[in-house]
């Protein structure tokens, strides 16, 4: 007897796997024909251009990865770039030959080395972009451009790299956006809406691709992005995933196209969307989010974090600076620092969340070195304080305040609760909220050893030791009392600790 077609409600008994919410780190790389020119105006950051230029944000963008979309647009910064610097009649198809020659001489080991060095626990390889270049020689081929594909397979390559170094390997997809089939440039939210290939041959392409990176690479993550072609059967593509790759994890950009994609192409519909889509975005603390589709395993805030801890699982991910693919305009001054980003790493954990942090390599293979010295001060600091981040889940609150006026953030094990504070006390005596009824409980600062601790109420007072080395965090365990039992799994949907 023939399957029984599968329905995307069918697959809600799915939960996130375990070690997915364990690792807490990975990371993304965005590489590609892109990588070449490697440059986006700079305009400011997405909030900015959402209130400044938002009927012109996606040919403004900060994201360098969308530099053909930019070059269809005349008169904007990018195609006035690409003129003065390489012609107005060269073609961005132009760009595949020097990526294709870099290939051959491309070595994926020391990108693997830094990943695990960083602490990463998972890497997402970008496969196939909005441009359609794919990252592996595929045996289903663009029908409308055959070559528009890497004779190297980059992804296989990549993907035995990292798991040879102890880490999982994702693939991303975009199957909402692919410019070789929808060649009009993108503006604006309306226009991104309405330019999911209505082609009965992408759905299909789509389809094979999914399926071919899964026989070829068993991936442990499905990153989409941008939607999904109507009619590319997600529930059976799932179903079948989930199959294969029993600890399997799909995030929430696999939404559908709908009746609005085609609606959103007609002027008096997009302006409202586009209207709508504006008024959303410069909410007060807004969370850019994707909309929620009717399956997925955890959600992506993308330049984003939520204020507080979540019942569902999510990814926070961003570049190390505005844009995700290389940028070559990019100033030191537009990058995380170090001490933010180890800060922010700490926040998003102790909501529910890991974090998908992105690294742009250069046209010539090279992950440029103020990324790798972000990755470096990130491992550095896990590499003393990872028992307070790895395999942990949320307490019954993320965060506090000290006495003395330090931020902290909260973690915890089925034996421990930890205190993260983000930031260098500068007192003796420093005033932790909330566990001061462990009484007799032990404090102990990670990569020193135990401090004097006393309980004083709802609080515990610890000893703070002079002449400590200036980190950007600093974790204590505190065990004993009930906090070990006073476990979050009910608020923050986390599966029991082991």
């Amino acid at each position: 007897m023939p399957r029984a077609e599968p329905r995307l409600r069918d697959l809600r008994e799915h939960r996130v796997p375990d070690w997915f919410h364990d690792a807490k780190l990975g990371i993304f790389i965005h590489w590609g024909i892109f990588s070449i020119p490697a440059w986006a105006p700079r305009l400011g950051a997405v909030p900015d251009l959402v209130r400044d230029h938002f009927d012109e944000l996606c040919v403004v963008t900060p994201y360098a990865e969308w530099y053909w979309n930019a070059l269809r647009a005349a008169g904007t910064p990018t195609a006035r770039h690409h003129a003065e610097t390489y012609g107005a009649n060269t073609p961005y198809e132009s760009f595949r030959e020097p990526f294709e020659r870099m290939l051959e001489r491309w070595d994926p080991g020391p990108w693997a080395d830094a990943f695990a060095a960083a602490g990463a626990r998972y890497v997402v390889l970008v496969t196939k972009h909005h441009d359609g270049y794919l990252l592996w020689p595929s045996a289903h081929p663009n029908p409308r451009r055959p070559h528009w594909q890497s004779q190297r397979d980059v992804v296989g390559d990549l993907a035995s790299a990292v798991r040879a170094r102890g880490m999982r390997f994702g693939v991303y997809y975009s199957g909402g956006l692919d410019w070789t089939f929808e060649t009009e440039p993108i503006r604006n939210a309306a226009e991104m809406i309405a330019s999911t290939p209505r082609d009965p041959a992408y759905a299909a392409l789509v389809d094979a691709h999914y399926r071919e990176l899964i026989s070829r690479v068993r991936p442990s993550v499905l990153w989409n992005d941008i939607g999904y072609p109507r009619g590319a059967g997600l529930a059976r593509l799932f179903s079948d995933y989930y199959e294969a790759i029993g600890e399997g994890a799909v995030n929430d950009r696999f939404y559908p196209a709908t009746l609005m994609n085609r609606l959103a192409g007609f002027a008096p519909v997009a302006a409202l969307v586009n209207h709508l889509a504006r008024r959303i975005m410069l909410r007060p603390n807004h969370v850019f989010a994707p909309p929620r589709p009717p399956h997925w395993d955890f959600r992506t805030p993308e330049y984003a974090k939520y204020p507080d801890v979540r019942r569902e699982k999510w990814e926070a991910t961003r570049g190390i600076g505005n844009s995700f693919g290389y940028c070559r305009n990019e100033s030191e001054s537009e990058l995380l620092g170090p001490d933010e980003l180890v800060r922010g790493f700490a926040d998003i954990v102790s909501k529910n969340g890991n974090l998908l942090l992105n690294v742009g390599p250069t046209g010539e293979g090279e992950i440029p070195e103020a990324q790798l010295s972000r990755l470096r001060a990130l491992g550095a600091w896990l590499r003393k304080n990872g028992e307070a981040i790895y395999g942990t889940r949320p307490w019954r609150r993320a965060s506090a305040t000290t006495g003395e006026g330090i931020e902290i953030r909260y973690t915890r094990t089925k034996d421990a609760v930890y205190a993260i504070l983000l930031g260098a006390p500068t007192t003796a005596r420093v005033t932790i909220p909330e566990l001061g009824e462990a009484a007799g409980a032990k404090a102990t600062l990670l990569g020193y050893g135990e401090l004097l601790a006393a309980s004083e109420g709802s609080r515990l007072v610890v000893e703070w030791p002079p002449g400590l080395a200036a980190a950007p965090a600093y974790a204590v365990r505190v065990t004993g009392g009930r906090l070990a039992s006073d476990t979050a799994e009910r608020r923050a949907g986390a599966p029991a600790q082991p």
